[in-house]
């Protein structure tokens, strides 16, 4: 990845940093408020477009299912166009969606819509952590945390403000304040990319597609993968249907925005402390096994007494999904590389995701079929079993290179030759 050429001036390079920083904490912002400030009105907008629970679970579906399509299609559209380009793009697009998604006319055009507007989000959040590395590499523990903690600063404020924004308005202004902020980060990366040459910087993704089908032979990898996709379905799940359960056991639908905010703020938690042990412990697996129980406890809890101790289990479900820091640190402890790295990070996020999309729609059609929560419950609590199991390989310290074997030399290669 290319950095800024020695003949710019200290002056030109510092205003083009600051721009730089500027956008990518709005993005940031960005990447959470247009799932978790709509979850939490599915409800109230079934019973105006007249939709139900097997859509409803479909919209919580198409985050994770976003995510992983341009887990693997963004770095080809950056190779193309560039990092601060495709970024523009991206938040464009999910700018004017969420406008189309709040004027919605029909069921049809609602779907659609958040499907456009995720879209635009996914390639947003795949191109944030090169576009940081690239503008703040000297910084980039630091900037990587500020990332972190504005994306769940803005999935926690979203769902907060969801309903009583919806009660003094419309649903429709409070799902469509959020194309704002997508407007106003999409402008600053435009001023920015204007003030580029295209290929500023040019991310190795041939390095990247490359090497998928060698680590694929990875315990390593596939334990990243599978713990991502385990603690995926969790988050989206709780996102999703965290609202409707407590509505159905008698709460409101203000409970339910809380309550996804509560949830939310524990990530912020996770940002800051998770990570230091990450890089602290030589085996983090312990922390694999905290969030398991913790998320055993909280779904039993929400099963059993949803509106008695709610506080505690959707406490217990924030600190339970804390492994979503632990892989993205474990991605570079468990890589020698910057390559490998992004190599592991688009294989792990690409299938992850897809594997976790399931997830919603899923809990969605089991709550439909059963006419209760228990049995969806019972499934989310099961998904930490192999989540376990993969964190174990995931958390082993040792390097994916070390496990991964290297393609057959060539004959004129000089470990051959006489």
């Amino acid at each position: 990845m290319t950095t800024f050429s020695s003949t710019r001036t200290p002056a030109r390079r510092g205003h083009l940093i600051l721009w730089a920083g500027l956008a990518i904490a709005l993005t940031a912002v960005n990447l959470r408020t247009a799932v978790t400030g709509f979850t939490p009105l599915l409800e109230i907008i079934g019973a105006d477009l007249g939709f139900g629970v097997a859509v409803a679970g479909l919209l919580g579906t198409v985050p994770a299912a976003s995510f992983g399509i341009f887990g693997f299609l963004a770095p080809v559209v950056t190779r193309r166009f560039g990092l601060e380009r495709t970024a523009t793009v991206a938040l464009s697009l999910t700018a004017l969606s969420l406008v189309i998604r709040a004027l919605s006319p029909t069921t049809l055009v609602l779907v659609l819509s958040t499907v456009l507007a995720l879209a635009g989000i996914g390639a947003a959040n795949v191109v944030i952590v090169p576009l940081v590395k690239a503008w703040f590499a000297d910084r980039l523990a630091l900037w990587t945390s500020l990332y972190l903690i504005l994306m769940q600063t803005g999935q926690f404020v979203a769902p907060l403000l969801a309903v009583p924004v919806a009660e003094a308005t419309t649903w429709r202004v409070s799902i469509g304040i959020w194309a704002g902020p997508a407007a106003v980060a999409a402008v600053v990366w435009l001023v920015l990319a204007l003030r580029l040459p295209a290929d500023h910087h040019a991310p190795a993704t041939a390095t990247v597609l490359d090497a998928r089908p060698r680590i694929s032979r990875s315990s390593t990898v596939w334990g990243l993968v599978i713990l991502f996709a385990m603690l995926s379905m969790s988050n989206y799940g709780i996102i999703t249907w965290v609202p409707t359960v407590l509505t159905d056991a008698g709460g409101s639908a203000a409970l339910g925005g809380s309550m996804v905010a509560l949830y939310s703020a524990w990530g912020m938690v996770a940002a800051l402390v998770v990570p230091h042990l990450a890089t602290r412990l030589a085996n983090p697996f312990v922390v694999v096994v905290v969030c398991a129980v913790a998320l055993v406890a909280g779904y039993l809890g929400l099963l059993l007494s949803p509106l008695d101790g709610t506080l505690l289990w959707v406490c217990l479900l924030g600190i339970g999904v804390s492994t979503f820091p632990l892989c993205m640190t474990l991605i570079n402890r468990r890589t020698r590389t910057p390559q490998s790295a992004s190599a592991v990070s688009g294989f792990v996020q690409g299938i992850g995701y897809g594997l976790a999309c399931f997830g919603p729609i899923g809990l969605g059609l089991l709550r439909e079929a059963t006419g209760s929560w228990t049995l969806p419950l019972v499934v989310l609590a099961a998904t930490t079993v192999p989540g376990v199991i993969a964190g174990w390989f995931a958390c082993r310290p040792r390097f994916v290179e070390d496990s991964v074997p290297r393609p057959p030399e060539r004959a004129d290669s000089p470990s051959l030759r006489p």
